[in-house]
């Protein structure tokens, strides 16, 4: 390179180095969030919903866009706003749910009209191929026949002056909702005749299951006959994992259920062959057990008969979609620090990884053209939606959405480093250096602990837990994932149920002495460590038996057991993580019971919690808080009556930020006095 150039370049990248800034919470709530979307079958017309968060507002504003990758033509149909869950019709026209009502419109937004006009409104749906009905999921009063019953249950809920409710079973709230008397229920809607059936008649269970599923929980053969669905029949759902599979044929005036999931584990997710030969599902094998491996189940229609087609890899599989001559299968899964996408025979059960890298989700195919769309994600990227060529085998980003907010902010790539933790285990963590970093000066260091425990740190960008946010504070991040993490094989995934503080605290540990011992940047005196739910756990746990850290973060942590087990609403969780009820397992509890060891807490601290949180009841930040003032640590509380186990609203989560990011300069060293 000639002399002139190289000062060129060297002027340029300065330059461009000087013009870029750091990360902060408002570029963050800045950013567009991808949501639903759609893919034609030739692949080249794609349909999404977006979110964008107003700070004065303090809340978020749905955008739908078109986009016709033959012209490479991006539209914003203003008409749209408020619109998701995009479908396309056999015909090419676009379906699609607004206002909690079915519309149909042009396959480019225009001539959109409203097809429903249903009381009780329409939480997911699916068409029925070579008709125009539908099924859908809805909440409903499961003793009433019809609507106007509903309106009329809710019209006098609404003016009633009592608004206390009577329990008699558990589950009477779940996540961040009280459920009331309403369960979510499956109809069949012919939009021609407005006739409306109820699939689920007098159901006192939830399709899609109230735990443990989703959207995708129901299916539509691909000769419209039939129904496929997930459901918790039981009567105790609270202390079980039982969703099974059930089948409905449409064409039977009764609508009688069969089950052709045959065990007590998490069964859900069916989805039917494009021949309509075999319906997938995915089913974990013990009861009780809510992160157990997914297995791919398929059952063939005609025999009766399932045949498990994973039982052979240590991969838990995530999302489920047939090849279009349905011989095989693609799903993701979660793979170190990664989310993978895989392609297994069905036959053989022979299994190729498509695309490691990065986190990849929500797979679609587009079957005429051989491409399989998915949402993609790194530390240094939001979601985007690009499609991996099955002929070529290759990547093809598709929209690059937020490419002018990111393009003037400086962050640097995930790296990872493995060490040795208990039992001689390899234990791999996610290593983030701060922008503009100088590999000669010493930087702070923020530990980071994910929740689950069952969960991972990964090459994602996490919008609450986000990792560059912490490294654009001048913090070196640190993120392990010890014993209990997926991705690394379901024998160290179990090793943490029955021994919350035990592996999973020395693999932490262990992680920790091995970065501050082999990175000479980081600056061992200033270390700080954050977690949320069992992290915020670890947090607590942490407190109570090292002084490796300045300060902590605790939010929405368990930090007393048995109270804990008392208030939360998934009762299988503490039952099988802690082998037992409290009076079945009172030494395990105590054991691994935070509060028991908080008389060492001496680090300060700040807690977190929302009112809402139904999770890690909000009981649970009070204990600690009690606790704390009460033996002088230095600690504040930071409670959200309008938030739940997540931080949502965006003026909330600024001074979440704010708070967390204060609290660690207020008792970094090399910061006081400045």
């Amino acid at each position: 390179m000639n002399r002139l150039l190289f000062l060129t370049v060297l002027f340029g990248l300065t330059l461009f180095g000087q013009q870029k800034k750091t990360l902060g919470p408002e570029e963050l709530w800045q950013m567009e969030r991808l949501g639903t979307y759609a893919v034609s079958d030739d692949g080249l017309k794609l349909w999404f919903s977006t979110t964008k968060y107003d700070m004065s507002s303090n809340k978020g504003n749905s955008l739908f866009y078109y986009y016709d990758l033959s012209k490479n033509e991006l539209k914003n149909i203003a008409e749209l706003s408020g619109a998701g869950s995009p479908s396309i019709h056999p015909d090419g026209r676009l379906n699609f749910l607004k206002d909690s009502q079915l519309w149909q419109a042009d396959h480019d937004g225009s001539d959109a009209k409203k097809l429903t006009d249903i009381y009780s409104g329409i939480d997911s749906y699916l068409m029925i191929p070579g008709s125009d009905k539908i099924v859908f999921t809805s909440a409903v009063y499961p003793d009433c026949d019809d609507q106007d019953c509903i309106k009329n249950r809710d019209e006098e809920a609404s003016s009633s002056k009592v608004k206390a409710e009577i329990f008699t079973e558990l589950l009477y709230r779940h996540w961040n909702s009280w459920r009331g008397e309403k369960r979510s229920h499956l109809f069949l809607y012919d939009i021609n005749t407005k006739s409306l059936s109820d699939l689920t008649p007098n159901a006192a269970y939830d399709v899609p299951p109230t735990a443990l599923g989703g959207s995708f929980d129901f299916a539509v053969s691909p000769d419209g006959r039939e129904v496929a669905f997930s459901a918790n029949k039981t009567k105790n759902p609270s202390w079980n994992t039982n969703n099974d599979v059930f089948i409905i044929d449409l064409t039977d005036p009764e609508f009688e259920h069969k089950m052709i999931s045959t065990g007590e584990g998490n069964d859900n997710q069916p989805v039917y062959s494009p021949d309509g030969k075999y319906i997938a599902f995915k089913s974990m094998r013990r009861p009780g057990f809510e992160a157990d491996k997914y297995e791919i189940i398929i059952y063939d229609r005609k025999t009766g008969i399932n045949k498990n087609i994973t039982s052979d890899i240590d991969i838990s599989a995530g999302d489920i979609v047939f090849s279009s001559d349905g011989s095989f299968i693609f799903f993701d899964a979660a793979n170190e620090i990664n989310n993978s996408v895989y392609r297994i025979n069905i036959q053989t059960g022979e299994t190729d990884l498509l695309i490691k890298e990065r986190v990849n989700s929500d797979l679609k195919l587009a079957a005429k053209v051989g491409r399989l769309y998915f949402k993609r994600q790194s530390t240094i990227s939001p979601v985007n939606i690009c499609y991996y060529d099955l002929n070529e085998g290759k990547i093809n980003p598709v929209t690059n959405l937020n490419e002018e907010i990111l393009s003037k902010i400086g962050m640097n790539e995930a790296e990872t480093f493995w060490c040795e933790g208990a039992e001689g285990a390899k234990v791999q963590s996610v290593l983030i250096k701060p922008p503009y970093f100088d590999q000669n000066k010493k930087y702070p260091m923020v530990f980071l602990i994910h929740g689950g425990p069952q969960g991972h740190w990964s090459d994602d960008f996490h919008f609450r837990w986000n990792m560059q946010m912490f490294a654009s504070r001048g913090y070196v991040v640190v993120a392990p994932n010890p014993r209990g993490s997926v991705g690394y094989g379901q024998k160290f995934t179990d090793e943490i149920s029955g021994d919350w503080g035990g592996k999973a605290y020395t693999d932490l540990m262990n992680s920790y002495d091995y970065a501050v011992s082999n990175f000479g940047f980081i600056d061992k005196e200033n270390t700080f460590a954050a977690g949320a739910s069992y992290g915020g756990y670890m947090i607590n746990w942490i407190a109570g038996h090292t002084d490796r850290f300045k300060a902590l973060v605790s939010h929405a942590g368990v930090f007393n057991l048995e109270s804990m087990y008392g208030a939360t609403e998934e009762l299988w969780f503490p039952e099988w993580e802690f082998k037992g009820t409290p009076w079945e397992s009172r030494e395990i509890y105590h054991k691994w019971s935070p509060h028991m060891f908080a008389h060492n807490i001496k680090t300060p601290m700040l807690v977190v919690h929302g009112a809402f949180d139904f999770r890690v009841p909000e009981g649970q930040a009070f204990e600690l808080f009690t606790y704390l003032q009460r033996l002088g640590v230095k600690s504040k509380f930071l409670y959200f009556p309008d938030e739940y186990h997540f931080v949502t609203k965006p003026q909330n989560a600024l001074l979440w930020w704010n708070t967390v990011l204060g609290w660690f300069d207020e008792h970094n060293s090399n910061l006081q006095g400045k």
